[in-house]
């Protein structure tokens, strides 16, 4: 009898081998997995990021939706500019001004949420095996993005400052001038909660200019501070091409309604646009023309002070409840804005591993390997506080420090959890990571 020969691997779906090789490292987000189970009531979530939309003018911003409908319907369920309302850009640069940026709406471009603005600056810079330099920890949607484009990310470290300056240098030493573009968001970061310091910002452009690599400024929380004024952004402080500003409406207004931006150098606005034309023709006119309308007939920026009061709050119930209950060894980050803690676990313990315990005792995190490109993260996690209320916030933490305690028992008795696996691989964001 002749030799047996392999038996093909076994697979349900049929389309295997048909796939873009980019497809290969796509898997769900960790909160994307949670989802189904941390939305439930019993669950407190500290897992999402979901903006606390709640606090909104609701009667108000409801009759701004019918008004429109009513008086402006044609034109808003008409197809539009490819690169946005005009009247929503010039809103778009004041909006930015709070913040030091002079801009002109002509080199301001529409998007779907500022993870299409994402995408297309991925898409009109990056070549397969192209670096692109992140900070460590990063946001998973951007991560998703650069692994889609096949780029290869080199992390940045950072601490309670923000990027490092010198680890910058370093990384670009490392990478022989292959970096495209540095990604950062300087601002109450997602995830870890820092933000980067004042001299900081213009040390961080210096090294970029003189090394001739693009700085991609992700700002979605930048008016979102709770202990002062906007601080003056990247691009205020640059005064050549070499800044491409990305916003959103999602954080100071409503997510749902998917309207964000890129603020890019005339050429790259150029072809910002033709790529935008050819993956959505044209940004929603109806979701557009209602952010006009909001910012034009509301107290925009009162609002946007009630958030920072409500997110305040709930930073400071987390802050307090890490401090009376989480196990000695445990750290965190003391953010001065946006929605995020970031918490390092005592020495020997898995974010990743904890997580089934956590969930049985109705309890979500977002463990931190997920916003690595290269594994790093296994004692981290990401503790949200913009969405529960603050009792809720306490009893989440109180869940989660008997979890970390059971934890360390374990560890005392059994050892390390090293060799239990959890993945690496580059995830793709769920709706609620923004």
């Amino acid at each position: 009898m002749g030799q047996e020969q392999p038996q093909a691997g076994v697979t349900l779906d049929a389309f295997t081998g048909r796939y873009a090789a980019r497809t290969a490292g796509m898997t769900a987000s960790e909160i994307r997995a949670l989802f189904a189970v941390a939305s439930r009531p019993e669950v407190v979530s500290l897992a999402g990021g979901m903006p606390y939309t709640s606090a909104l003018p609701l009667d108000s911003v409801g009759k701004l939706m019918g008004d429109l409908i009513a008086t402006r319907g044609a034109q808003a369920l008409q197809y539009g500019s490819g690169q946005g309302d005009l009247r929503l850009r010039e809103l778009i640069c004041e909006v930015m001004a709070l913040e030091g940026v002079v801009a002109s709406p002509d080199d301001v471009v529409v998007t779907v949420g500022s993870q299409q603005a994402l995408d297309l600056v991925t898409r009109i810079f990056c070549d397969p095996d192209d670096v692109v330099l992140a900070e460590a920890p990063s946001y998973v949607g951007a991560l998703g993005t650069f692994a889609s484009y096949q780029a290869e990310v080199r992390h940045v470290a950072m601490d309670a400052d923000g990027l490092q300056p010198e680890a910058l240098r370093e990384a670009i030493r490392e990478t022989g001038g292959r970096a495209k573009f540095l990604y950062t968001i300087p601002n109450f970061h997602n995830p870890a909660g820092v933000s980067l310091s004042d001299a900081r910002r213009d040390e961080v452009l210096a090294i970029c200019q003189e090394a001739g690599i693009l700085v991609l400024e992700d700002n979605p929380y930048g008016l979102l501070g709770f202990d002062g004024p906007p601080v003056r952004a990247i691009r205020a402080r640059s005064g050549t091409d070499d800044v491409v500003y990305l916003g959103s409406f999602s954080k100071t207004f409503a997510p749902g309604l998917r309207v964000g931006w890129v603020l890019a150098p005339h050429a790259v606005r150029e072809k910002l646009v033709l790529a935008s034309e050819a993956s959505v023709l044209c940004p929603p006119q109806l979701n557009q023309l209602a952010v006009v309308d909001y910012l034009e007939t509301q107290d925009w920026q009162g609002q946007v002070d009630v958030f920072r009061g409500i997110y305040r709050e709930r930073r400071d119930a987390m802050l307090d409840a890490l401090t009376q209950l989480m196990p000695r060894g445990t750290t965190w980050t003391v953010p001065t804005g946006g929605f995020y803690v970031w918490t390092t676990l005592p020495e020997g313990l898995d974010a990743k591993v904890m997580q089934p315990r956590a969930i049985t005792a109705r309890v979500a995190y977002v463990p931190g390997i997920g916003f690595y490109a290269d594994g790093q993260g296994r004692r981290e996690m990401r503790l949200s506080y913009c969405y529960p209320e603050p009792d809720r916030i306490r009893e989440g933490v109180r869940r989660l420090a008997g979890v970390v305690e059971a934890e360390l028992d374990l560890l005392a008795t059994f050892g390390p959890t090293a060799g239990r696996s959890s993945s690496a691989a580059v995830q793709t964001p769920a709706p609620d990571m923004a």
